[in-house]
């Protein structure tokens, strides 16, 4: 399949294009506070598209898988949608639920769950409730720009902290050291591991692939300042996208080591329903030299599609050209030291939350 016809790229957006027509609800939104959106007022440019924040109210925070591709059953997302605009997200699609679009509408039209802390500290209270490492980040970063204004991340690291409860912080932002006293804490007791993405150490790529992400030397810094304080905390190649950035996983395995990375893992990008199309647009934008090469090192990875969904092979890929990835990080790996296993993470330590305002007896 030939790629598209370039799309103009939009700046401080990961997505060229919206990708479908979508109906606009009635929902009062707020703009985030992030300093692209203050752009025009700025330099006088024309009207940059703004970032709004619905607030929305689940009925519950804890949400479960039975996936054997992770290492975890339950995760928490404090928001939908990302502003970091990473144009590989995977969980670009989950916006077509809300009859939105998984373009540019993820990453500018985001719904925020400032109930989330209580909901969580009603469903530890539980009687049922069976202790596991609770995960946050893996569908979108807790840490992405609203979390400065918003705090609902850290507010529900919080109650985790308090009842001792294991806790997994995937992220690709060092947002996530304002809560450096609670994760500090939390890894005095084994209850906390983080992993912190980088995708590419080249500023000017980063910028196209994760517009809104810190620079890739601001994460770096954060593992720094993570394992200084006593934090477990590795670094997650991911997305490696053949062709684009796989010729910088050994120079990241080296800067992540040197910022004192225990552990290093990595994911092959993967390109489920709408994000296909998206990654298509992007590609034509920036790398139309060589977009049909990359997509087909894609599809040959993927057993001949743009996707692969099934278990055991969607996140390492098959074939020659996943091979050699997987070995060059396992080599890579070795060499700096970073092939060990996580320190595991407690789970006998929990202490349920009050329940209506009465403690537990026994």
């Amino acid at each position: 399949m030939e790629s598209p016809k370039p799309l103009p790229p939009i700046a401080g957006r990961g997505a060229p294009t919206n990708l479908r027509p979508t109906r606009t609800g009635s929902l009062e939104r707020a703009a985030d506070g992030d300093w692209l959106d203050e752009a025009e007022a700025i330099d006088g440019d024309a009207p940059r598209l703004r970032t709004t924040v619905t607030v929305e109210h689940p009925k519950t925070i804890i949400a479960r898988n039975n996936s054997p591709d992770i290492g975890f059953d339950r995760s928490i997302n404090p928001y939908r949608g990302c502003e970091h605009g990473c144009i590989y997200c995977f969980a670009r699609p989950t916006h077509a639920f809300h009859d939105l679009s998984p373009g540019l509408d993820f990453e500018s039209r985001l719904f925020a769950k400032p109930d989330a802390a209580k909901l969580l500290r009603a469903e530890l209270a539980k009687r049922n409730y069976r202790v596991a490492p609770m995960a946050i980040g893996t569908n979108t970063d807790g840490y992405q720009p609203i979390e400065r204004e918003w705090g609902i991340t850290r507010a529900v690291v919080e109650v985790l902290a308090e009842t001792r409860h294991p806790l997994i912080i995937t992220t690709k932002s060092d947002r996530l050291l304002r809560d450096i006293d609670l994760l500090a804490a939390m890894a005095k007791d084994g209850l906390i591991g983080v992993a912190v993405s980088v995708t590419s150490l080249d500023p000017a790529l980063a910028r196209t692939l994760e517009p809104r992400a810190p620079h890739p030397r601001r994460r770096l810094a954060a593992i720094r300042r993570l394992i200084d304080a006593g934090v477990p905390t590795q670094v997650n190649i991911s997305p490696v996208i053949p062709a684009i950035t796989d010729h910088e996983i050994e120079a990241i395995m080296a800067a992540a080591a040197e910022a004192g990375a225990i552990r290093a893992s990595y994911i092959l990008v993967r390109l489920p329903h709408e994000v296909a199309p998206l990654f298509r647009a992007w590609l034509a934008a920036h790398y139309p030299d060589r977009a049909d090469k990359v997509m087909h090192m894609i599809r040959d990875i993927r057993g001949g599609r743009d996707n692969d969904p099934n278990f055991g092979t969607r996140m390492k890929g098959r074939g020659v050209w996943a091979d050699l990835i997987r070995t060059r990080v396992k080599r890579a790996a070795r060499e700096h030291g970073m092939d060990r296993k996580f320190p595991p993470l407690r789970c006998d330590l929990f202490r349920p939350p009050e329940r209506d305002g009465q403690m537990e007896l026994f």
